[in-house]
């Protein structure tokens, strides 16, 4: 616990304290406005465009003491429910008058999709909101929110965590990545910030793209502009139940805690177990998926994850493990088209 508060620390002198002399005294996301020792929610508009435009409800608490700027994203895929209810229950919670820095809580990032109750794409575009940063200005409504997000939200903070859980279809054992952006001092710092989220499973990518001009997911576009970022997964099947939920709104305040914003310890897992290649698996066809094992459960190379079958209940496909791991989600309602994803499953990193 003494080593980890003081690599803490020290990660903290070395990447915020220089930079926040000059922070100012009132912070701007978007149209909101925020004095010192104030909290402030409101909406940024996306504009329409070539389709329509929408909204992404923001709460920014701008501390009465100078510190680092957090920026926690919820609501990329609508159907993920845990992180936009615990966002709100941390904007009741937080108190301004006694943060050091600033919050940006970006309640739901994608509104179209929550309102339309869709897993993965937008109802508007048909896009992915998380894989289409850093977003363009001039493109369809998922682009749009994409720009506005990374303009507004990403581009004035120091430190990103994106927010996601099982999708309405995804049976998930919640996890984090740490993705390894080639920076030794970034992947440092993001080490040290995705441990402290406080998730006791951790999936090391090492294969996001480098280029800040196609960065596709939301936490890579901070790598890509040399800010640490990480993705969280708490939850699963669309379910807002509240162990969920507690997940999620904990590791924030961990986050909080860990970057000394407000007082308390870093709630830490007993041990944490990493995981150092995944694979996903995506069905070929489109048809009904039967899951063989549960989120969470060992695996062996070649073990059967599931059946594909078509509509009349021939079985089509045998899905097999591509080697030995843990099942990180596994698709938990029979529907499945062509090219989605059916499980995850990672392999235990043998030096933990």
């Amino acid at each position: 616990m003494f080593r980890g508060l003081v690599v803490s620390v020290a990660a903290y002198l070395m990447a915020v304290v220089p930079a926040h002399g000059q922070e100012p005294a009132t912070f701007t996301v978007g149209p909101l406005r925020v004095e010192r020792g104030a909290m402030v929610s409101g909406h940024i508009r996306v504009p329409d465009g070539i389709d329509s435009g929408t909204t992404i409800p923001v709460t920014v608490a701008h501390g009465a003491r100078p510190g680092p700027v957090l920026a926690a994203i919820a609501g990329t895929h609508g159907y993920e429910y845990p992180p936009i209810l615990a966002l709100r229950r941390v904007r009741k919670a937080l108190d301004p008058t006694r943060l050091s820095g600033t919050v940006i809580l970006v309640h739901v990032a994608n509104m179209p999709s929550f309102l339309g109750r869709t897993i993965y794409y937008s109802p508007t575009d048909g896009k992915n909101l998380n894989r289409v940063y850093p977003g363009n200005p001039s493109g369809t409504v998922s682009e749009r929110i994409a720009h506005v997000i990374t303009t507004e939200v990403i581009d004035r903070a120091d430190y990103v965590v994106d927010m996601h859980g099982g999708d309405g279809n995804e049976a998930l054992r919640p996890y984090s990545y740490w993705m390894l952006s080639g920076d030794a001092r970034i992947d440092s710092l993001t080490k040290e910030m995705v441990m402290a989220f406080g998730l006791d499973h951790i999936v090391i990518d090492r294969d996001r793209p480098r280029d800040r001009n196609a960065s596709v997911y939301t936490s890579n576009t901070a790598l890509t502009r040399g800010k640490p970022g990480i993705t969280t997964e708490t939850g699963q099947l669309g379910s807002d139940d509240r162990y969920w939920v507690d997940l999620a709104e904990q590791g924030l305040w961990n986050l909080l805690r860990h970057f000394g914003m407000i007082d308390g310890d870093v709630e830490r897992p007993q041990g944490i177990v990493w995981l150092d290649t995944y694979e996903v698996l995506r069905s070929p066809v489109t048809g009904l998926f039967r899951p063989a094992v549960r989120d969470g459960y060992a695996i062996a190379e070649g073990g059967l994850l599931g059946v594909i079958e078509d509509f009349f209940g021939d079985r089509v496909q045998e899905v097999r493990a591509p080697f030995a791991g843990i099942v990180n989600y596994v698709l938990g309602t029979p529907p499945v088209s062509a090219g989605e994803p059916l499980a995850m499953v990672s392999h235990i990193k043998r030096d933990q």
